[in-house]
This record gives C-alpha cells, sequence and structure tokens, in this order.
C-alpha cells in the first residue's frame, strides 16, 4: 500500500490537483503492480509567503487543461468544420499523417484531401488515454466512423485510431489510422 505524498503552492485548481493524484496513482499502479483502492496520494499545500527558491517567492505556474480535453476540442470544431477555432488548438509546426502515408501541415489541405473520399465524416470514440513524457503527452483516441461517401451512399462502423501529440497546451502532431479505404474498396 504505496503512499505518494507531494507539496505544492497554494493556488492550484481542485480539478489540477484531482487529475495529478490520479495520474500519479495510475502509476504508481502501472510500475509497481499496486492496486488503486491501495494507493493513497496525499497532496500538502503551502503559501506562497512560506514556499522560496533561490531567495524569491514563488507562485503557482500556469496549467493547461488536460491534454485529451485540448484534442475533443480540436475535434468538435473539426467536425463542426469550423477551421479557425480548429487551428488554434494546433502549434506553428503542426503536422498530420493519414493513411498512405500522407503528411500535412494545414486543416486546408486536409479538406483538399478529403474531398473526393467522403462528402461527410464524424466520429464515435469509445476511449481516450493519455500517456506522459518529459516534454509533451500523447492522446490516443479511438472509435468507429460514420458519413456519406462522395456517390450519397452512407457508411458506418469504419474503425479508426488517432494518436495526437500535446505540448505547451497545443496540438503538435495528429497520425490517423483507419480501415476506411478497405471499407470503399469492397
Amino acid at each position: 500500500m504505496p503512499v505518494v505524498k507531494m507539496t505544492l503552492i497554494k493556488g492550484y485548481s481542485a480539478d489540477v490537483r484531482r487529475r495529478m493524484s490520479q495520474n500519479i496513482t495510475d502509476l504508481i499502479v502501472q510500475m509497481i503492480g499496486a492496486v488503486p483502492e491501495g494507493t493513497t496520494v496525499m497532496i500538502d499545500e503551502v503559501d506562497q509567503a512560506s514556499y522560496m527558491r533561490g531567495r524569491e517567492n514563488k507562485n503557482p505556474i500556469p496549467t493547461a487543461p488536460a491534454a485529451s480535453e485540448i484534442v475533443k476540442s480540436y475535434l468538435d470544431a473539426m467536425e463542426a468544420r469550423d477551421l479557425t477555432k480548429a487551428a488554434s488548438f494546433l502549434s506553428d509546426g503542426f503536422w498530420m499523417e493519414f493513411p498512405g502515408p500522407v503528411r500535412m501541415r494545414t486543416l486546408q489541405e486536409l479538406i483538399d484531401w478529403s474531398k473526393p473520399r467522403y462528402q461527410k465524416i464524424a466520429k464515435t470514440y469509445f476511449d481516450f488515454s493519455e500517456a506522459y513524457r518529459e516534454q509533451d503527452t500523447l492522446v490516443t483516441c479511438h472509435g468507429v466512423l460514420h458519413g456519406i461517401w462522395p456517390d450519397g451512399a452512407p457508411f458506418q462502423d469504419i474503425r479508426f485510431i488517432d494518436q495526437f501529440t500535446v505540448a505547451a497546451g497545443k496540438i503538435t502532431s495528429q497520425m490517423v489510422w483507419n480501415d476506411l479505404a478497405e471499407t470503399k474498396n469492397r
């Protein structure tokens, strides 16, 4: 029954502290095989006047939303074809790769590439997961696609997996795998 104790400067939201505790619990469970119910995470908070580094009192650093929430917001904007809003979630060096492999850097490239493939497309999500690395977070989602082929016929239940890299609150890459071409060719 591991116990993890952290100290933070007061000022981080309850949501940030909750997510941090959940993620640390998951890490402990994965690393040493503990059970979540037996893993305790405690966060002590100190006020800013009681926290000093380098002879200066410090404040909490700004926090970004959860990486999966950034990805969900981006995907919602894309489905609504609000390209301006979708682009606001992307980093300057963003790239995306689709089956083929087809690599693109702008959302307009994606729209143009997609036009001969389908009239409309949407996703039903089964799950989102996050994996943390030193400088970024991998967000993976999977589910099924549904929409309308160029000839007007509907399609549904086509598997997909998307993997995003999120750093500093922005999406830096997207890699897509799906069975769209295999289904269309049948």
